[in-house]
């Protein structure tokens, strides 16, 4: 398990047409080890660069990020994107062994464990173009996971599923957090999603991209959850209210 520190945090990009969008200023945010924070916020508030960022896709402009591991080893870390990324050329199988060390035998019976969790059993020797995109999501969150990283870093895995589905995966991955202990930041503008996942959500306003409010889920609504749970419905108004104010 790990912290995630980020400190000062700038970003700008060139914009069309000449001038610069100023993506992020001055941002610090501290994700302690073993908790789940929800960035949460309007599209371009900066939310995906503030995780890319912290993650090590993107550099920053000024400031520092460190992913500091309780062990003193060099913490794992993985990113689970919108869309799945797999590898069409492999199968479910493949894709999985991709990211494991070990004998083919070991990472077999891990990979049969890891998709029996995500409810993909019997789908090892399909190919992503044989799955539902929901399926494949199922398949891309195993992938992040199967190694049981010391961080994630997930951004809106789950914006482009129907909410039936959504809901389910939801709660699988609520499930896999508790059996990992893992560090979490997620991305969405969904404040629905981050009152029934979060520990913690950092709301994000824009022009430029900043931290404006947060709210401290855990302190108000124990886990588990009820996803109809009234006061998960009163947190995301709150949410949304800090939302229209940023």
């Amino acid at each position: 398990m790990a912290t995630v520190v980020a400190q000062g945090i700038d970003k700008r990009f060139d914009a069309p047409g000449g001038g610069v969008v100023e993506a992020l200023a001055n941002v610090d945010l501290t994700v302690v080890d073993g908790e789940f924070v929800c960035l949460l916020g309007p599209s371009g508030c900066g939310k995906t660069t503030l995780l890319n960022v912290m993650a090590g896709l993107m550099e920053p402009d000024a400031g520092t990020v460190e992913i500091r591991s309780g062990e003193g080893d060099d913490p794992v870390v993985r990113t689970v994107f919108q869309e799945s990324r797999l590898l069409p050329w492999m199968t479910v199988r493949e894709n999985l062994a991709f990211v494991l060390d070990g004998p083919t035998r070991a990472k077999n019976v891990r990979i049969d464990d890891w998709l029996g969790r995500v409810g993909l059993a019997g789908t090892a020797d399909y190919y992503p173009r044989q799955l539902s995109i929901g399926m494949q999501q199922r398949v891309s969150v195993a992938r992040g996971l199967i190694v049981e990283p010391d961080v994630v870093f997930m951004d809106e895995p789950f914006g482009s599923l129907d909410e039936l589905t959504a809901m389910t995966i939801r709660e699988e991955l609520l499930t896999l957090w508790d059996d990992i202990g893992c560090t979490i930041v997620f991305v969405t503008h969904n404040p629905l999603e981050a009152t029934l996942l979060a520990d913690r959500i950092v709301i994000m306003g824009s022009k430029p991209g900043r931290i404006v409010h947060e709210e401290l889920v855990s302190d108000q609504v124990p886990r588990p959850r009820d996803a109809d749970d009234l006061a998960l419905w009163r947190l995301a108004r709150s949410a949304v209210r800090h939302l229209e104010l940023g």
